[in-house]
This record gives C-alpha cells, structure tokens and sequence, in this order.
C-alpha cells in the first residue's frame, strides 16, 4: 500500500483518537525505521519508550516466534512456564513479591487501585491521593487519578476516591493523611506531564510518612521502568522498596503487557475472583519480556543507559535554541527557547527524525539500544530544525 492508501484507510475506519504526522512505518532495526515509501528515520520515540531494545531485536524476535509456534495462549485456569519464569524475573529484578501481569499501564493502576482499597478497608480508608499533573491512563478510574484537568473535560462525572496534590510537597500530602487516605500513587518522572522529576528527598520522606501513618506507597513505573532512567525501576537508586509498583511500556519490548507487583508484606492481598486478565501472562508477551528483563537488568547495560543519557544533555544543552534539558536516563524533556513542540515534531519526521511532545516541551524516550552513532545523526537533524525557528 502507498501512504496515501494507508492514510485514506484509517480516515475511513480507525476512530480518531490519535494526532497522526503523516509518516507510516513499515520496517525498522534497532533505532531505525523506514516508511511505506522507502524513506528511513532516526527514532527517538521507541513506540513512546515501549520498544526497549529497539525494532525487530533478533534476541527478542525469536524468543516470540519460538513461542508463537508451541503454544499462543491458553487459559489463566492453568499454568504456563513463560508466565511463572517472567514472575521470578521480574520480581527478583525490582524487589518485589508478586505480580499481576495485565495487557497495559492502565490495567496495572487499575490493580494497584484494588489493592489499595483492600488494604485501606481495615480502617475504612478508601482515598486515593495522586499528584497534580500527573498521567496514569484513559481508563475511567485512571482518568480521575490523573492530576491533569485536561484530560477530565469531556467525561464528567469522574470516579470519586481519588485527590490531587502538587508534586514534591510533603507538607500537601501531610495534611491529606486524616485517615481517609489508604495509598498514595506517584511518578518518578511525570511524563506526559511535562518530563517533571521528582526529588529522590522528597521521595524517601514520602515514603516514610507513608509508613508511618499505615498508608501504602505506590510508585507508577509504567514510563520509567524496565532501565529508562538507569535504573531497573527508577526508586532502586534512593534505597526504597515501595509497597505497590506499576510497569508496562518497555516490558514486553514491544507487545502489549503491563504488571502490577506488591511487597513481600502484601503477599496474596488479592484472592481468587478478585482481579483477572483474559490476555494477562500470555506466553508469547511473557517469552519476549523474558529477554527483555534479562537483558535490561544488567548493570553493564544499565550503566551505558545512564551514559547514552548524559550524552544527550550534553549535546543538547550546546544547542543554542535549548533553554533547559530535563529528565532522567533516556526520559528526556526539551525545553525550547522560541518555537512550538508541535511544530518543531512534524518538521523533524520531515527530515527523517522521529521525537514526541509532553505539554510544551520536545520530547525524548529513544530505544535502550540505541547507538552513538544514532544519537549524533538523530541530533544533528534536530539542530537543523531548531536553527531555522
């Protein structure tokens, strides 16, 4: 098919839900794609950091087809080695008891939403506190703990159980904990609200008024898990083991899975009946995100994640149209001097330069595997675009 063709096709039959840039991807390698018509990209979106180890990774490729070719999917009545082994690996990797393995980001808050409020029915404590401009789905329940006004409008009335406060404020938070509050949800790093870190401090003192006034902490680790701040999962740096984490994106490496892990003290909080995944731990997902978890979390790996990051900022910040480089790892947010984000997206897919947007700022989630050689190239398109604004 043409782009045209393609084009026309999803005008025709696909809901309009998403903002295309005209660009149809039909092949890619690592951290480069090529279109319908032949025209080749830098990528330094990663499917929006899902493609962990980049396009068409043979490792990756081939774990998937073997296991596509023994057995595709099979009921969660029954046991499946590609299921169990995933658990151990992932759980062991982040330091955690359990998982729940779901089909997205969105399905593993939906969980952790559960287990808190199973937590929290001891006390009669049902409240979700979430931070202002926070992202963590399009689910109705995620919808409304998500701090973003934004994403509201359009789909009142929301879930009730779920507050807002401003990010990297304790004090907010302090005077939320009335006994209402059975867990509080973070980010790391807000993406789509803006690539906004929060301060590893004022991490590990939520975290201990969090324990101290019986209320589980719960990071949401669905954009900047599985190595992309150069960490496993991004609360490995500052000493803490939360009660409830949430991944997907980079997991499956470019299938569709999400999890949702508890503590060891929260072993078996959930009971046969209480949650439940037609698709979740499907085998085939759970052979490819084999190879990613045991790739990812090596240190050797990790370590150049941090670098390839370091890389980044460097250049970016020489570039003289960048007023600020934000983020952690390859979770990168560019603030720009004059110039809309937008614009700056379409104009770099123009020139064969793939990058994303968080409010304001270009954004950056390039494959973990991505060269040095692709980061120069990928960046001196990026210089051509700003310098003409």
């Amino acid at each position: 098919m043409t782009f045209q063709e393609i084009k026309e096709q999803d005008g025709q039959y696909i809901l309009r839900t998403y903002g295309r840039v005209d660009v149809a991807l039909v092949k890619g390698k690592n951290a480069r794609a090529w279109d319908a018509d032949g025209k080749e990209y830098v990528d330094f979106t990663s499917g929006i950091g899902v493609n962990a180890l980049g396009y068409a990774d043979p490792e990756w490729a081939a774990a998937v087809a073997g296991q596509a070719g023994e057995i595709q999917h099979l009921c969660n009545y029954y046991y499946t080695p590609q299921d169990t082994a995933l658990a151990a690996a992932l759980c062991t990797a982040a330091g955690m008891g359990q998982a729940f393995f779901c089909n997205s980001g969105a399905e593993a808050n939906e969980c952790a939403f559960k287990v808190a409020r199973k937590y929290g029915e001891k006390r009669g404590a049902s409240t979700i506190l979430t931070l202002t401009d926070s992202f963590h789905g399009r689910t109705l329940a995620t919808l409304a703990a998500t701090g973003q006004e934004v994403f509201h409008k359009d789909f009142q009335p929301l879930n009730p159980g779920f507050l807002h406060v401003p990010g990297n404020d304790l004090e907010a938070v302090a005077q939320k904990l009335d006994g209402s509050i059975c867990a509080v949800m973070v980010e790391s790093v807000q993406g789509e609200g803006g690539v906004v870190p929060m301060d590893g401090t004022y991490l590990q003192k939520l975290y201990a008024l969090c324990k101290e006034k019986d209320v589980l902490f719960m990071l949401d680790e669905v954009q900047t898990g599985v190595g992309r701040t150069g960490y496993f999962y991004s609360y490995q740096q500052w000493g803490i083991t939360p009660d409830v984490v949430t991944t997907a994106k980079g997991l499956g490496g470019g299938l569709p899975i999400g999890a949702c892990m508890v503590a060891e003290p929260l072993r078996d909080i959930l009971k046969p009946g209480q949650q439940g995944s037609t698709f979740g731990g499907n085998p085939v997902v759970c052979a490819g995100a084999r190879v990613v978890v045991e790739r990812v979390s090596k240190p050797a790996f990790l370590e150049e994640v941090k670098e390839k990051g370091e890389y980044f900022c460097q250049k970016l910040q020489e570039l003289p149209q960048v007023e600020a480089v934000r983020g952690r790892g390859l979770m990168l947010g560019i603030r720009l001097k004059k110039g809309d984000a937008h614009d700056v997206l379409v104009k770099c897919a123009q020139r064969g330069l793939l990058v994303l947007t968080a409010k304001d700022l270009v954004r950056l989630l390039p494959p973990l595997t991505i060269t040095r050689e692709d980061i120069d190239e990928g960046l001196a398109i990026f210089a051509g675009v700003l310098a003409e604004l």
